[in-house]
């Protein structure tokens, strides 16, 4: 079944190539979606697939990442369908 997760990371999370290596690892996966850079600081990912998908998608992120990451947030909810590829918002 299609998921869609919302994720929050906190930390050194933006200036390292974050969102490159976010839109990456989706593509390959097959996740679809976004990921942008927030004013405050934190690094916001909305994304879409099959439930393992996502926790490996989510799961190459933290361990690209594991020194800048200081906290995540996660929110789950059904897919909404809305998404076709993976890109970076501005």
């Amino acid at each position: 079944m299609k998921k869609q997760v919302h994720v929050l990371y906190t930390g050194r999370v933006q200036g390292v190539g974050f969102r490159f290596t976010a839109e990456s690892l989706a593509r390959s996966l097959q996740v679809s979606g976004w990921v942008k850079n927030l004013s405050n600081g934190q690094v916001e990912v909305i994304a879409e697939a099959e439930e393992e998908l996502l926790k490996d998608f989510l799961g190459r992120i933290n361990q690209a990442f594991i020194r800048a990451i200081q906290d995540t947030q996660v929110d789950w909810q059904d897919a909404s369908g809305d998404f076709e590829e993976f890109e970076i918002r501005y």
